[in-house]
């Protein structure tokens, strides 16, 4: 996972997701937590507002058992994951989860946030850990902004808030609180718990968008907002690959397609320059390295290789973080052969591997005027920029 920006957070915490119940009363098959927001679950953008901060120790999520498949899937490439099997009641689900720990004391720091809620704000998180510094047990509220009546008599709104999640707790006060009220259905979340047991929670003001998907309403509001969430980076790939000295029966492979020369290049894959040059830019905007770090050289799986794989890939994991290939501009540095017959076909093939319109894929090649290798005909070097639209993920 990415981190657009890490927070330091000023004490470790653990952090625990209630993620048991169902879709009942949205009336969807799929529950909550593994619905998709621009191509990726709630629940994955839950638990990435958290991996931001540098003081976790853990996420644990507490699942249905039929739910297990759909989680692994959420959760796919997070390191520092687990999942507990909980109920349908949330109570339940976080003692569940409070008696999997096993080396947490008592004075540690467990927050608990619902997976619903995946529009919470790093920087209301951070002023909630530093809350903790002085307290036992703190939790992200709203003041209540609007009017309230019962049936026809106002209610005075002084002193009334919205709470939300995350609620921060030193884990032994929390769980002393679950044991002692174990069957007590009536509490609603945990504040409750600890207030119950006698001691203070600490409001924190946090954002308006904290929202919890309750309801369709608060899915369309969610993903109108999520929708609006987006940055776009840039990222450059180069590559070069030399020539062979004499003749054989490798392929000249350019762009994805292939080209009649006289020579052919030298790789361990198919030595497309245009593709590997693509590849590095797509990774590099996500920040995963380069070409070489996901098909090492050194793996013979990979010789011969057609460069699509690689491309298709580096595109797959763009998707997979909710991500939009917007534009791709290559420049290829060749003396031989001429480039302008083959542009179109270059394009169309390119764009059939990615999947996206050719007129977004632009070709360009230039000489070197005789300088250098490529002017000396050794061999050839591409340089790609890719312009790719991500959701921001703090």
């Amino acid at each position: 996972m990415t981190k657009t920006t890490e927070y330091k957070a000023s004490q470790p915490f653990h952090l625990l997701i209630p993620a048991a119940g169902n879709a009942s009363r949205m009336g969807l098959e799929t529950p909550k937590p593994y619905l998709k927001v621009n191509g990726k679950e709630i629940l994955r953008y839950t638990i990435e507002k958290f991996m931001n901060f540098s003081g976790l120790q853990g996420v644990s999520v507490v699942i249905n058992e039929a739910d297990i498949d759909l989680y692994h899937e959420a959760v796919s490439g997070l390191d520092n994951c687990r999942y507990i099997i909980g109920s349908n009641l949330r109570k339940s689900s976080v003692y569940n989860g409070l008696n999997s720990f096993s080396n947490v004391k008592d004075k540690d720091i467990i927050l608990i946030h619902d997976a619903a809620r995946p529009m919470v704000q790093c920087a209301d998180i951070a002023t909630l850990l530093d809350t903790m510094s002085k307290t036992d047990a703190a939790t992200l509220a709203f003041p209540v902004p609007d009017t309230l009546s019962r049936e026809n008599e106002v209610v005075d709104r002084e002193g009334v808030w919205a709470i939300q999640t995350p609620q921060a707790f030193k884990f032994g006060a929390l769980k002393a609180a679950h044991e002692q009220f174990k069957d007590d259905d009536s509490f609603t979340d945990d504040t409750g718990l600890i207030r119950a047991l006698g001691h203070e929670v600490q409001f924190v003001t946090s954002s308006r968008q904290n929202i919890k998907i309750t309801t369709q309403d608060d899915l369309e509001m969610v993903t109108a907002m999520m929708g609006n969430l987006t940055e776009t980076r840039t990222a450059s790939g180069y590559d070069v690959h030399a020539f062979e000295k004499e003749a054989s029966s490798r392929k000249f492979i350019l762009g994805g397609i292939e080209i009649e020369y006289s020579l052919a290049l030298m790789g361990h894959s198919d030595a497309d320059v245009v593709l590997h040059a693509i590849t590095d830019a797509l990774l590099g905007s996500i920040n995963e390295g380069d070409i070489g770090l996901h098909f090492p050289p050194s793996d013979m799986k990979w010789k011969d290789a057609d460069s699509a794989v690689f491309l298709k890939e580096a595109a797959n994991l763009i998707g997979q973080r909710g991500g939009d290939i917007k534009f791709i501009d290559v420049t290829i540095m060749a003396e031989e052969p001429k480039i302008g017959p083959h542009r179109v076909a270059m394009q169309s093939r390119i764009a059939e591997i990615i999947g996206m319109s050719p007129s977004r894929i632009s070709i360009k090649a230039t000489t070197t005027e005789g300088l250098g290798f490529t002017g000396r005909k050794e061999g050839i070097a591409a340089q790609a920029l890719a312009t790719v639209q991500l959701p921001v993920t703090n």
